[in-house]
C-alpha cells in the first residue's frame, strides 16, 4: 500500500495556502485536502470523475499535458482533491476557474465545476467540504460571485452549501466528432 505523500513532495497546481484552514480543520484525520498534483493520474483522479459522466483515460502524457496547460494559465484554474491518507488515493475532487470580466469594474467570477466524490465515500460531507474550499478560494481571489450548474436533483445539496437557484442554464453540445489531443487546440482567427 503506497504511503501518503506530503504536499511538499508534490508538483501542485496552485499554492495550498489558498485552501481555507476552516475547511481543512473539518476533515477527519485520515483525509487530506490539497491542490491537484501532476502525479494524481496515479492516485485515481480520472476514475473519481467518472462518477459524473464519461471520463475516458487520457493516458499519463495527456493528463500531464492538460495539468501543465492549466498551470500555465496563471491565476485561473484551482482544482483540488481530497486524498485518503491510508492508501494515498483521491476520493473527492472539484474545480473553480476564474473568469475575468469587463463589467462590474473588471470583476471576476468563480465557476465551480466537476464536483465528484468516490461512491464509497459519499455521505461523509466530502462534497460539502470541496464546495466550501472552492467557494473560499473564489472569494479570497476577489470574485464578486461564485456560480455553478447542477441538476434539479442536486439543488437541495447546493442550497445546504449556501447557494441559491438563480436563472437557467442553456447548453449546446458540439455534435461533430471530436478528435484526439488536437481538439484542445484553438483555431487562429
Amino acid at each position: 500500500m503506497p504511503a501518503f505523500t506530503p504536499d511538499q513532495e508534490l508538483d501542485l497546481l496552485f499554492n495550498p495556502d489558498l485552501i481555507p484552514a476552516s475547511v481543512k480543520a473539518e476533515l477527519p484525520a485520515d483525509l487530506h485536502i490539497r491542490p491537484l498534483a501532476r502525479s494524481d493520474y496515479h492516485r485515481g483522479h480520472i476514475q473519481i470523475l467518472s462518477v459524473l459522466t464519461s471520463a475516458p483515460d487520457p493516458g499519463l502524457a495527456g493528463y500531464q499535458a492538460t495539468f501543465d496547460a492549466q498551470r500555465n494559465i496563471v491565476n485561473t484554474y484551482y482544482t483540488l482533491v481530497i486524498v485518503n491518507k491510508a492508501n494515498d488515493q483521491v476520493v473527492a475532487v472539484g474545480c473553480v476557474f476564474i473568469e475575468r470580466k469587463f463589467l462590474r469594474n473588471l470583476g471576476k467570477v468563480g465557476h465551480i465545476e466537476d464536483i465528484a466524490v468516490s461512491k464509497d465515500m459519499q455521505g461523509k460531507k466530502l462534497g460539502l467540504r470541496v464546495i466550501q474550499a472552492l467557494t473560499g478560494i473564489s472569494e479570497a481571489l476577489g470574485c464578486y460571485k461564485t456560480i455553478l450548474n447542477c441538476s434539479d436533483d442536486n439543488i437541495p445539496f447546493y442550497k445546504k452549501c449556501g447557494y441559491e437557484k438563480k436563472e437557467n442554464e442553456m447548453a449546446k453540445y458540439n455534435t461533430a466528432p471530436l478528435s484526439g489531443p488536437s481538439r484542445a487546440s484553438t483555431p487562429k482567427l
